[in-house]
């Protein structure tokens, strides 16, 4: 049942992660991070954009991380991709590492979602960025539903400003967010300041 979630996952979120990477510039040479790496498709893309570069992915799950291996297999053979299972809470990486981290369709399911951001800005290098695409905030196509669905799961639904204020209170400055809001999207970035 896992395997087959997650290649539901893998094949919905295909457009709205395409959508939300326009809004960022990666270079061939760059480092990056995708938490919740899930089925692993978007540790893929990043690693496609970043041809020169590597791409690492954490999940939280054993099966994510195994079925992430799997879709990644050639690319881990080559060095160009790692993928381990962690918590974004306490990231298996050294301070200034990541030129970029993307986190797409997860930061609501954090555990402590204060804490995951604090651990992303800590391992972003100075002047690295950091990506949230989700399809479902309390905002656009979805506002009616936010409040139920907080109540009836462990699901942290933020709008806007609760967005901003998430990037700016982990230290995160140059934040914006873009929304789109007939089909429900948003895409929030933020960089750790030079320094």
């Amino acid at each position: 049942m896992g395997r087959v979630v997650l290649w539901s996952m893998n094949r919905r979120h295909s457009q709205l992660t395409d959508w939300g990477l326009e809004h960022i510039s990666i270079r061939e040479p760059d480092t990056i991070l995708d938490v919740g790496c899930g089925g692993g498709r978007t540790v893929s893309k990043l690693a496609a954009a970043a041809s020169k570069g590597t791409v690492s992915g954490i999940d939280y799950s054993e099966e994510s991380v195994a079925a992430a291996r799997r879709f990644n297999r050639k690319l881990i053979e080559v060095g160009r991709v790692d993928i381990r299972q962690a918590s974004v809470s306490h990231l298996p990486f050294a301070d200034d590492g990541f030129d970029l981290v993307t986190a797409v369709e997860t930061h609501f399911w954090w555990q402590h979602i204060g804490a995951g951001m604090r651990e992303i800005f800590r391992v972003l290098k100075p002047g690295g960025r950091m990506l949230i695409i989700a399809e479902f905030y309390n905002g656009g196509r979805h506002a009616k539903y936010a409040e139920r669905l907080s109540r009836w799961t462990t699901m942290a639904i933020l709008d806007v400003d609760q967005h901003k204020a998430l990037f700016s209170n982990a230290g995160f400055t140059d934040v914006q967010v873009v929304e789109e809001r007939t089909r429900g999207w948003i895409c929030v970035m933020g960089t750790k300041p030079l320094l």
